[in-house]
């Protein structure tokens, strides 16, 4: 499947409920030998900045997850060196690792209730296209290349 194909499966998946982490690693899991039902319970507490406390973007969290498990001979030095340079692209391209940065505009709050899934609650943020963004920064680094 294409990095196009799974960003889209992304978006799906965050437009049909899912949060951002569960989203992005979902669309990934079957490159990475995941069970989608097992990384769906994993991501969960990551969606919202993790549990909604607005910090790293889940996102950013699934699409280390899928590096992290595509990787698994990598020694933990080599697997830092990746995911800083996945996360640098990530921050390059949309300007900050941090979901309540991400949504600054927004003015979101950062308590552990859930906001109703609407079409307005959709259309308002841009998670849709950062969660495609974030499975394609991750294809790239998940491919079985040389080592850091």
């Amino acid at each position: 499947m294409s990095a196009t194909n799974r960003a889209e499966r992304a978006k799906e998946h965050y437009f049909s409920g899912l949060n951002c982490a569960q989203s992005t690693t979902m669309a990934l899991a079957d490159e990475v030998g995941l069970d989608e039902s097992v990384i769906k319970a994993v991501a969960a507490p990551f969606g919202g900045g993790v549990a909604r406390s607005r910090s790293l973007c889940g996102a950013v969290s699934g699409m280390l997850m899928a590096i992290g498990a595509a990787h698994p001979d990598y020694t933990k030095a080599e697997i830092y060196a990746i995911s800083r340079k996945a996360m640098e692209e990530f921050s390059s391209r949309f300007g900050s690792l941090n979901c309540s940065e991400l949504l600054s505009v927004l003015n979101v709050d950062n308590s552990p209730a859930p906001s109703e899934r609407t079409a307005e609650y959709y259309a308002s943020r841009p998670c849709g296209d950062i969660i495609a963004g974030a499975v394609e920064i991750a294809e790239k680094f998940i491919k079985k290349e040389s080592k850091p």
